[in-house]
């Protein structure tokens, strides 16, 4: 079963600096699931977490379609469909197998209908704050004295006597008897203020006290609402930061910065959708001598693609029976879509080009796979191809056999490329150059005593690059010294970007 819950893994960002001092990020990305790893490169932390998302999304979007495919399976294993249902399901999946068949065939056409120019603005983030401003808590509620009990009246009946014969006629009875009254409403009079001052001054304590949770409630949902504006600007202010950083890869890219020649091609790429089996992994270099893009891309291998045809429900026995494509179906169907996505990649580069800065494409297949004959991983090099833009773009792919348009550009592969005959690469993507050395200071060390015909060849090739460095830089140029060569000259390369 499948754990629809699993999502991809992420590892920490690593910074590296290259010899000018320039920072390079990476980023690992797995996905346990699909059992896909990636490796995210760029000079651009923005553009890099861009990438990432892509890729995320991608992966997200494979998975879903996975899981549901297991959960359908789940289903048919579990045996508890009736007759008919397992019929339909059995068709249906003969259904899937068949599409899934079919859309190999069509790879290079489904790309035929999509602009591969990078949307520079659907890179950017516009999304809402996703938080809500916090809602002002309910006040409490404010005390109230009540109603306050009535203060006793001395001609209320309980503190008037009630005076008898004998009362009336014995004046020191009836003193007494309104002494005793006088001195009844005195004590109740006085209990009666005593309990209007304990309520009043509880009340007023009540008051005071229900100010004192205001200002406090106040001030908690002021530092509330602070930190979440803090929250919302900063959220907004890395949008902006986001989108600038976009805007300058853009600019970059239109100023035929190589870096960024390199960056939008990668972005092109990694976001052409392919079946979830295909590794979807490449290496890019740019010559911009020759404006040549040079790609190692990976290639599914023949255990990677489908052979799943059709399903058969065996109603005798209450089972499901799958059927396959031959092995030399396989074959022709792996070589098929070879060719094809070598096509594709390249009709990809050529069109997304917004800055005429590839004039052509050298890409080299490579494939990773298990070597029958040693049961030893094995990769190999198995489809080179070099295509200049003015030749390709007058094939009409649409109606091309991909393998008859691969050869008529004079690609370079092995008859059957399931058999995974490595074959060289017509231009190799070399990461470091070995012909350049490190570079060094003459030209500040020297005065007017120094004579240059008497000056240290490797010194005075220094100096030469120090010159045509100064004249070239303002135009965004490069020099590099290379390793001495035999014929006495100066041995250097000048790169304009």
């Amino acid at each position: 079963m499948h754990n629809s819950r699993m999502e991809t893994r992420i590892g920490e960002l690593i910074t590296t600096y290259t010899s000018k001092g320039e920072a390079r990020y990476a980023l690992d990305m797995w996905h346990d699931g699909l059992r896909k790893h990636r490796t995210i490169r760029g000079d651009d932390v923005s553009i890099l977490k861009l990438k990432a998302q892509l890729q995320i999304d991608e992966w997200d979007e494979r998975w879903h379609i996975i899981d549901s495919a297991s959960r359908l399976r789940a289903n048919r294993d579990a045996g508890k469909q009736e007759q008919a249902r397992k019929k339909e399901l059995a068709v249906e999946q003969t259904a899937e197998a068949q599409a899934e068949l079919q859309s190999l065939t069509s790879l290079l056409k489904a790309t035929l209908s999509v602009d591969d120019r990078v949307d520079w603005e659907s890179l950017k983030d516009r999304s809402a704050f996703p938080e809500q401003k916090p809602l002002k808590p309910r006040a409490p509620l404010q005390p109230t004295l009540g109603e306050l009990p009535t203060e006793p009246s001395p001609n209320a009946p309980e503190y008037v006597p009630t005076l008898g014969f004998l009362d009336k006629l014995v004046s020191s009875r009836k003193t007494k008897l309104l002494a005793e009254k006088h001195a009844l409403f005195q004590a109740d009079h006085a209990a009666w203020k005593t309990d209007i001052d304990r309520r009043t001054q509880a009340h007023l304590a009540a008051m005071v006290a229900h100010e004192a949770a205001l200002a406090t409630a106040n001030e908690a949902y002021q530092k509330v609402v602070a930190a979440w504006s803090a929250r919302k600007e900063a959220f907004f202010a890395q949008q902006s930061a986001a989108a600038a950083a976009v805007d300058a890869k853009r600019a970059a890219y239109q100023a035929g910065n190589i870096e960024a020649i390199v960056e939008y091609n990668d972005l092109v790429l990694s976001s052409s959708r392919y079946p979830d089996y295909f590794p979807q992994e490449f290496d890019l270099g740019y010559d911009a001598g020759t404006k040549t893009l040079i790609i190692d891309y990976a290639l599914p291998s023949p255990d990677d693609l489908p052979r799943l045809r059709g399903v058969k429900y065996i109603a005798s026995r209450d089972d499901f029976e799958e059927q396959f494509i031959s092995d030399a179906q396989a074959g022709r169907q792996y070589d098929d879509v070879l060719y094809q996505v070598i096509l594709r990649t390249v009709h990809e580069v050529f069109e997304a080009d917004a800055i005429d800065a590839v004039h052509v494409v050298s890409i080299n297949g490579i494939v990773s796979a298990i070597d029958r004959t040693t049961g030893k991983p094995v990769t190999a090099c198995v489809l080179s191809l070099r295509a200049d833009r003015t030749d390709f773009l007058e094939i009409n792919l649409a109606q091309v056999d991909p393998k008859a348009c691969f050869k008529s550009l004079k690609g370079v592969g092995s008859s059957k490329l399931h058999g995974l005959s490595a074959v060289p690469p017509i231009m190799p993507l070399r990461k470091d150059d070995g012909r350049f050395v490190s570079a060094y200071e003459v030209a500040n060390t020297l005065d007017g005593s120094v004579n240059l015909a008497a000056m240290d060849w490797e010194d005075f090739e220094h100096l030469i690059r120090e010159v045509f460095e100064t004249e070239f830089s303002s135009h965004g140029g490069e020099v590099k010294v290379t390793q001495a060569s035999r014929d006495g000259g100066v041995d250097a390369r000048a790169i304009l970007i």
